[in-house]
């Protein structure tokens, strides 16, 4: 769980970092989830955006998608969601 003082300091790092993958109609698959666990070991911290012929809302599949990958979810907004994991061997964020 993280606390408000690094979910905080998450979301300023957040705001310079890119989406690097987009959900579509067909929602979140095992190939997604592969490749959400690359993302976060390599770099902890990762931006999704939510397209909107999506058939589900931002929030569920920020949700789902957390969950799967065992990751923390950093903020919601609007069609975009970011998710934080440690990384195992390559740690590049210090939390406050």
């Amino acid at each position: 769980m993280l606390t408000g003082k690094q979910r905080s300091y998450l979301r300023s790092l957040a705001n310079s970092v890119e989406p690097i993958f987009q959900v579509g109609k067909g929602g979140i698959n095992d190939n997604m989830i592969k490749q959400f666990n690359e993302a976060l070991e390599a770099r902890e911290l990762i931006k999704v955006t939510v397209l909107k012929n999506a058939m589900v809302e931002t929030k569920e599949v920020c949700n789902e998608a957390a969950s799967l990958v065992g990751a923390e979810v950093v903020q919601v907004i609007g069609n975009k969601f970011v998710l934080y994991k440690e990384s195992k061997e390559n740690r590049l964020i210090e939390l406050p």
